[in-house]
């Protein structure tokens, strides 16, 4: 018997964008302003955008599997070394940054946010979808259209 999907709440909805665009542009805010060389600004800009789509890739393929949409092993397992990664790059990057403690501890906090609120934000955008009246069922992945 599969579970039954209800439609998230609004403000559950309205909090994770909020919490995603919060999280992105404090982390953003301080790139921008710390006293760093900008090559360090595109690497922790980098980051953080690997970072996101490793967290939503991840949150897909979880998803895909529990509705039964076959994702390789190979693919689900570079989506949590992706993830992995990027929180290693930054852990690495903070760790001989010239930043002070309460700076790195920004960085890292905002980052593990804007993690944490892409995966909710993919997932409200996939439950609203499935509970649209006009939504079918999951095209074949032939290349056929049914």
């Amino acid at each position: 018997m599969k579970p039954q999907l209800h439609a998230p709440t609004g403000a559950f909805v309205g909090a994770s964008w909020a919490a995603l665009f919060i999280g992105a542009a404090t982390y953003f805010a301080g790139v921008w302003n710390a006293e760093i060389q900008l090559n360090e600004k595109g690497y922790y800009f980098t980051v953080l955008m690997y970072g996101l789509f490793s967290a939503v890739s991840l949150q897909k393929s979880v998803r895909d599997k529990l509705e039964g949409i076959p994702v390789t092993g190979i693919y689900f397992g570079l989506c949590w070394l992706s993830l992995g990664l990027s929180i290693l790059l930054l852990a690495v990057g903070l760790v001989n940054a010239t930043l002070g403690w309460s700076e790195k501890g920004f960085f890292a906090m905002a980052f593990l946010l804007s993690l944490f609120a892409a995966v909710a934000v993919q997932k409200n955008v996939r439950d609203i979808n499935l509970l649209k009246p006009d939504h079918d069922t999951l095209p074949m992945h032939d290349g056929h259209e049914n």
